[in-house]
């Protein structure tokens, strides 16, 4: 088991060298061979929510269900993630769609990118972060809930002159498969190991899951850029145009919330669910959409937002260490008393 976590270590170790690999190894051999993925897209896009799975799934074993009681009454950090998502993101992004993109279908595509609800990969990247997955878990479901309301009324806002449909039967999909089969399958695996090897043994064996997880999101990155790598070597002035407002957006977010989690007294662990549940889009669903109800191109920053969101994810995900350090301190320190001076009369 020592050498499990040695590899759960390394992988967790060289986090930037693996994706970047998984980058540059995904653009190469998907412009090679873009002939092959363009006749099995349905097979790349059924490998992707597998790769999405497996990052899921393992988390999801080291989940304690009993706990996901206690996330739900914390009302704090789901009010605070439902607003960035549901609030925030929607004005943020009309305001950078407003500076940056002069062509109204990119602009529409990047708003119904801000208004869908956070990506499952959330739960993921907190597990890794060793934050609240609880607090992840419960964020990401109620999110979906709200999505079918909040994504038609700010699509509405945006644009009045489209006429909207949320597809119901891809967010249900959606949750079945990377969030409630997960959720299902991870607490039959906890309760039959811990029955099998007791807790002391069980303990022993954890960094199994978190070394699979990570195999996964490195699995998902490579996915992500060999199924996208023609649009994004053909469209690469439309890539870097979209670059802007969406590396804006995520390190902004993060920025805020990561200044305000602080300040309200948040813990390190719930912080970390609260930014990547704020953060992470919902790519697929917001595809879904821009292809049923618009035109292709409306589809492209939906289908570009991965490259910036796994980079500066990643990146978040690298600076754990300090941040659990400096969630660890007090926000303010309380002014030192000095000992009163003068004479008595």
């Amino acid at each position: 088991m020592s050498r499990v976590k040695s590899i759960q270590e390394h992988l967790n170790r060289w986090m930037l060298v693996y994706v970047t690999v998984a980058i540059v190894a995904g653009l190469a051999i998907g412009d090679a061979g873009a002939g092959w993925t363009k006749t099995n897209a349905s097979l790349v896009s059924t490998l992707t929510t597998v790769a999405v799975f497996l990052i899921i799934y393992p988390m999801m074993v080291n989940v304690r269900f009993e706990a996901l009681l206690r996330a739900g009454r914390n009302l704090r950090g789901i009010g605070i993630a439902l607003a960035l998502n549901f609030i925030w993101a929607p004005l943020v992004g009309w305001v950078l769609a407003s500076f940056f993109l002069s062509d109204p279908l990119l602009a529409l595509g990047f708003l119904l990118v801000m208004v869908v609800p956070c990506s499952s990969m959330a739960i993921g990247y907190t597990g890794l972060a060793k934050g609240d997955l609880e607090l992840a878990t419960v964020v990401v479901a109620v999110s979906f809930v709200l999505a079918i309301v909040a994504v038609p009324l700010w699509m509405t806002v945006f644009a009045s002159r489209y006429q909207v449909e949320v597809p119901i039967g891809d967010l249900i999909n959606s949750i079945l498969t990377v969030l409630a089969l997960p959720m299902v399958l991870g607490y039959l695996t906890r309760r039959g190991l811990l029955r099998w090897l007791g807790s002391a043994r069980f303990a022993a064996v954890g960094p199994i899951f978190p070394a699979l997880s990570l195999l996964g999101m490195y699995a998902i990155v490579f996915l992500i850029f060999f199924g996208k790598a023609t649009m994004i070597i053909d469209r690469w002035q439309t890539v870097a145009i979209l670059l802007v407002p969406n590396a804006i957006f995520i390190a902004l977010t993060l920025a805020a919330i990561t200044w305000l989690d602080r300040r309200l007294g948040m813990s390190y662990e719930e912080h970390m669910a609260v930014a990547f549940t704020s953060t992470g889009k919902n790519n697929g669903t917001a595809i879904a959409i821009a292809t049923t109800a618009f035109s292709p191109l409306v589809a492209i920053p939906a289908a570009t937002m991965p490259i910036f969101q796994i980079l500066l994810m990643v990146l978040y995900l690298r600076a754990a260490p300090r941040l659990r350090g400096w969630f660890a301190r007090p926000a303010t320190a309380a002014p030192a008393t000095r000992p009163a001076t003068g004479t008595q009369a």
